[in-house]
């Protein structure tokens, strides 16, 4: 009976030593995804930064252009009118003589 009983917990040992190593080995491929996973979030929040400051810098461009615009619509308005008062003192002149 004691044989027997030696057997069992001597099975038992093996069978939990089986497990650990298992187990171990399964402690050291999930800190491998950890390290990968913490690697690829620590690259998007970088890429993220870069992306936000791109993003900022293209809305400064972008305010930029369109204060351009505005003003070279100005621009262009102030010249048409200055072209339509030449025109029309063209034709004044034309017909006076």
């Amino acid at each position: 009976d004691a044989n027997r009983q030696i057997s069992d917990l001597k099975f038992k040992l093996a069978k939990s030593e089986q497990e650990i190593t298992a187990l171990e080995q399964n402690v050291i491929r999930l800190e491998g995804q950890v390290a990968r996973y913490k690697t690829a979030a620590e690259n998007a929040e970088r890429v993220e930064d870069e992306l936000k400051a791109e993003k900022r810098k293209l809305q400064r461009e972008l305010r930029s252009a369109l204060d351009k615009t505005e003003e070279l619509e100005v621009s262009n308005g102030h010249l048409v009118k200055r072209l339509e008062k030449m025109k029309a003192n063209r034709s004044a002149l034309l017909s006076q003589q």
